[in-house]
């Protein structure tokens, strides 16, 4: 992803219709462009609303996201409220047959997700996500085009999309005293097996999308034939990109947004940051509470929409394994209010795959089967952190969401559209959730 300098304002030039506008954006290692640090620290607002976009391509869609997204708020806050906009940017990447609905054009979502083939778009994204790998990236592609019925073929893309996704050269780094983590299943199990679950995987989310779209028909079918699992195999570069994306997340949050948020509080302590996340970047602001000094309530509220990380991230305990707690276990005490995980059955990117690819990077006794350990946030809600309510949309819009600790709320009544594979995991634009994001921050009139 190219540098994005900082700047601030609204209209024209920054493709945003609502200001004062900023953005923070940060490289692959959470180091942050100081320039658009900068420009934040000069917003002359009372509460910032910061958003860090999930799987995306290019700086163009986030903007359009942030534009679409903030679009409601400044006729949802009371009058003593001055808000300030920022839009994070971080390298994350898109395959473009995971539709936008708000963005697409009419009939995209009906045909998206149906080819084995990288289209061009996807194809520059892959080489600018994973840069210096033309020559994998070009056979890759060429496989994937021409579908060979050929167990050596599979075997070949398998190699080459382990080498990308990296987990050989973590290993190599590793020594006895520090040993390296178990190498996810996806990438160790057999890799013809591997593919044949996830083109079943695909099936099962084409008929979940139609069926959230009120539509007729089984959607994806697999094929007979090793030809029928290039479907799979396509897919499993895409969870490579997505197991590179997840680490990449929580890089860029406990490293890069959460340590600029402290200071950046730290030179205007009257300054109240609400965060937002979609998708993995849910998992970015969320892990950049790790930076939050004990004591700080500059955090003020924190909204995760379709979050693609663990519905047991902030237990204290988890219910499989008493002696562990989630991975933020306990920070939504961080928070100076509520963390509000919005969620949504009709999201097959989060309902079908992250469960399987979960359970395929900790469990390599097999890969069929479903094990609630292994579900997300953004699916089913906060899970195993006691007193912690659960609402609907309608009832958090009627009541406003509890001033504090973990509360779920299930968004399935608006976050329904999409087309396989990933249904209506990015169908987010919708001004219920800005006002959620609203209630959660206090602001509201």
């Amino acid at each position: 992803m190219a540098d994005v300098g900082g700047g601030f304002g609204f209209g024209t030039g920054t493709g945003i219709g609502v200001g004062p506008y900023a953005e923070l954006t940060f490289d692959s290692e959470g180091d942050v462009d100081r320039a658009s640090q900068g420009a934040v620290s000069r917003m002359e607002a009372t509460d910032v609303l910061v958003f860090a976009h999930g799987w995306n391509s290019d700086r163009s869609t986030a903007t359009r996201l942030y534009d679409r997204f903030f679009a409601p708020f400044p006729a949802l806050v009371g009058p003593g409220v001055r808000l300030g906009y920022v839009g994070v940017v971080w390298p994350s990447m898109r395959f473009s047959d995971e539709p936008i609905p708000d963005f697409e054009a009419p009939g995209a979502l009906a045909e998206a997700g149906h080819g084995c083939a990288l289209d061009p778009l996807t194809r520059q994204a892959l080489g600018e996500f994973w840069p210096g790998r033309r020559a994998e990236l070009d056979r890759l592609a060429e496989l994937l085009a021409e579908q060979p019925e050929s167990a050596a073929a599979f075997i070949e893309f398998g190699a080459l999309v382990r080498e990308l996704a990296g987990v050989d050269a973590v290993h190599a780094a590793h020594t006895v005293a520090a040993p390296a983590p178990a190498v996810p299943a996806i990438f160790a199990e057999d890799v013809l097996e591997v593919c044949r679950v996830l083109s079943l995987a695909l099936a099962r989310a084409g008929g979940a999308a139609a069926a959230a779209a009120g539509a007729e028909g089984p959607g994806l079918t697999v094929g007979g034939g090793l030809r029928g699992l290039w479907g799979g195999a396509k897919e499993l570069l895409r969870q490579a990109a997505y197991y590179t994306m997840k680490k990449r997340a929580g890089v860029v949050g406990e490293r890069g947004l959460g340590p600029v948020l402290a200071e950046l509080a730290a030179g205007r302590p009257a300054m109240r940051f609400h965060l937002i996340g979609h998708s993995f970047g849910a998992r970015v602001v969320s892990f950049s509470l790790r930076a939050v000094p004990d004591g700080a309530r500059y955090v003020r509220s924190v909204t995760l929409l379709q979050g693609a990380f663990s519905h047991y991230a902030f237990a204290d305990q988890l219910p499989h394994d008493k002696g562990r707690g989630g991975a933020l276990r306990g920070l939504q005490r961080k928070v100076d209010g509520p963390v509000v995980a919005c969620h949504s059955p009709h999201d097959s990117a989060l309902k079908v795959f992250y469960p399987l690819a979960s359970r395929m990077a900790g469990d390599s006794a097999g890969l069929l089967g479903f094990d609630e350990r292994w579900g997300a946030i953004g699916h089913d809600g906060v899970q195993a952190v006691p007193g912690a309510p659960r609402m609907g949309l309608d009832r958090a819009l009627r009541e406003g969401v509890p001033a504090a600790g973990c509360v779920s709320v299930d968004a399935g009544s608006v976050v329904r559209r999409g087309g396989a594979p990933s249904g209506a995991h990015s169908d987010i634009c919708h001004e219920e959730l800005a006002r959620v994001v609203v209630s959660a921050g206090r602001m509201g009139r």
